[in-house]
């Protein structure tokens, strides 16, 4: 007799670290906006992520100013967007904290893009992927910069991530040249 289940999809979790910011004097950290490289490179991360049909189902993303405006830019390139959920632990995460926010998402979710700040973001990568080795590993360890996404394959369902070891598909670096 053949096993007539239809196995569970794997999920993708895309990572990415919000545009170049700005420092304006006297602008609290949260309120910090775009600098101009951000608002050049944050649509060219979008259109990396439509080029390879990475379409999210689901976004969580810091309510931080930078991390909304690389939102809104980026998802200008996407044919369909889902509205953003603008959770605010993850503006005050650290990789740990990181984890329950993704188990929260939608089972239905296929595809579940996180926008916020580093060092939290290289060292969820590093700790769901720590097993994958490889170049893309070893840049993320030297330096996870600004826009910078990390694409991450999950063998488990959202309420179960971490419990098996996460595989690093793909790290790029959209930089924007349009003015």
């Amino acid at each position: 007799m053949s096993d007539t289940t239809t196995p569970p999809p794997h999920r993708t979790l895309i990572v990415l670290r919000h545009a170049k910011s700005a420092w304006p004097p006297g602008v609290p950290d949260e309120e910090r906006p775009l600098g101009p490289r951000g608002r050049r490179d944050a649509p060219e991360a979008g259109r990396w992520l439509h080029d390879r049909g990475l379409l999210p189902d689901a976004v969580v993303c810091s309510p931080a100013r930078r991390a909304r405006e690389t939102w809104e830019l980026a998802s200008a390139e996407l044919p369909q967007a889902p509205a953003a959920t603008f959770d605010p632990r993850v503006y005050t995460a650290d990789a740990d904290d990181l984890i329950p926010v993704l188990r929260e998402q939608p089972r239905h979710a296929t595809t579940v893009l996180l926008i916020g700040h580093n060092p939290a973001l290289e060292d969820l990568i590093l700790d769901l992927a720590a097993d994958t080795g490889g170049e893309a590993l070893d840049r993320i360890r030297e330096k996870y910069p600004t826009s910078g996404i990390a694409v991450l394959e999950l063998p488990d369902a959202w309420p179960e991530l971490g419990s098996s070891p996460a595989r690093l598909v793909d790290f790029a670096i959209p930089r924007g040249t349009r003015p």
